[in-house]
């Protein structure tokens, strides 16, 4: 299943609203004119001075939502880990799979032998949870459940026999700043393949609504020095020119 992320919704002129945050740390203005002057050059001063001083609380007023799907269980549990977040997945006690969806990796696609196999476990995965679905849901019916719920709680069992390639969806919302430190985490080529194909497509989404904000953004080394040490992928000018041009 292919990958699709879509921006839903996010916090209206979210430049305009950091810039006017940024004006109200570094001037005597008041509140009723926060907002004056601040046309489109100078909303850019005001980003550009913040990025550059690391003053990074002023972009933590401004959020965005990503509605995902087409990605894996294995994903989700690495996205889930960036703790400043709202999540909200696609539930496997609530919604039965009749047929699950799974990713397949790029080097297991690539290889007959390995994707025949590959194949041949997700299908016995979904044979086995049919299986102790329909067991349960006839132990539990036997006792005087109704099939509804009946249903509900044997696919609460069933459901632990899918692997970590199990496609799911989730909504994801995070501000500004909690964006840019997954940016740099997962946008680094030392990222797992698959989240680092979501950073890119989620960075790709925010550069078109908040182009100010997110140009010198990506992986740490995009700014000139590769934190990783002797783990460095070693192509920081290639990486630099991938990400000015996203």
């Amino acid at each position: 299943m292919a990958l699709k992320v879509n921006l839903i919704e996010y916090t209206p002129n979210p430049e305009k609203v950091i810039a006017s945050s940024a004006k109200l740390c570094y001037s005597a203005v008041g509140v009723d004119e926060i907002l004056d002057g601040l046309d489109e050059e100078n909303v850019q001063k005001f980003l550009d001075k913040l990025m550059s001083y690391g003053h990074m609380s002023p972009i933590e007023h401004v959020s965005f939502t990503f509605a995902i799907e087409g990605v894996s269980r294995s994903l989700t549990h690495q996205l889930v880990r960036h703790r400043i977040a709202s999540y909200s997945q696609q539930s496997q006690r609530y919604v039965k799979l009749d047929q699950f969806e799974y990713i397949i990796p790029p080097e297991i696609a690539e290889d007959d032998t390995a994707k025949e196999i590959y194949i041949d476990a997700m299908k016995k995965s979904q044979q086995s949870y049919d299986e102790i679905t329909s067991i349960l849901k006839e132990k539990y019916i036997s006792r005087g459940m109704s099939k509804l719920n009946a249903e509900k709680k044997a696919i609460e069992d069933a459901r632990y026999v899918f692997p970590n390639a199990c496609e799911t969806k989730i909504m994801v919302t995070m501000n500004a700043r909690s964006l840019i430190n997954f940016f740099e985490h997962r946008c680094c080529n030392r990222a797992q393949w698959e989240i680092h194909i979501l950073a890119d497509e989620m960075l790709k989404k925010l550069k078109e609504v908040a182009p100010i904000l997110f140009k010198n953004v990506g992986p740490k080394c995009v700014k000139g020095h590769c934190p990783e040490g002797a783990m460095t992928c070693g192509k920081i000018k290639e990486v630099q020119e991938k990400y000015s041009n996203i």
